[in-house]
């Protein structure tokens, strides 16, 4: 099963900030599903919207993207590398779950976010820095 993300980074004053939100007590990139009928990119793009209201994006970096190595049920996640100049996060809430699919979001330095995450994640912000150079 194939999930799809993005790593949403935000530059303010030379700083390099990504986005992270929690669900519980797990850190992770906005991302969700790729529905049969779907692009990867553009279900990325969708998931991003829907699960932090964010719609300005730019792709400085085309469509390249970095997967995680296959974990849970076989589930691999693709995400892909996009900016943004917007700040405001909106987490609204799944019409599915009848809440915020998130508890929280934060736009942490490398440094910080990489304490936030995962080992298969920590993979993948480390991508996204040295792709975006910020």
């Amino acid at each position: 099963m194939l999930s799809a993300g993005m790593v949403v980074t935000h530059e303010l004053n030379h700083e390099c900030r990504y986005l992270l939100l929690r669900a519980y007590n797990y850190w992770d990139f906005p991302k969700g599903i790729v529905e049969s009928t779907e692009d990867p990119f553009e279900a990325a793009r969708r998931e991003v919207e829907e699960e932090t209201s964010l719609r300005n994006l730019d792709f400085p970096w085309g469509q390249a993207f970095r997967e995680t190595e296959p974990y849970g049920a076989g589930k691999v996640a693709r995400y892909y590398l996009a900016a943004t100049r917007e700040v405001a996060v909106t987490l609204a809430v799944s019409m599915e779950l009848g809440r915020p699919e998130h508890d929280e979001y934060r736009w942490l330095h490398y440094g910080e976010a990489r304490a936030f995450l995962s080992a298969r994640l920590i993979a993948i912000l480390d991508w996204a820095r040295e792709l975006s150079g910020c």
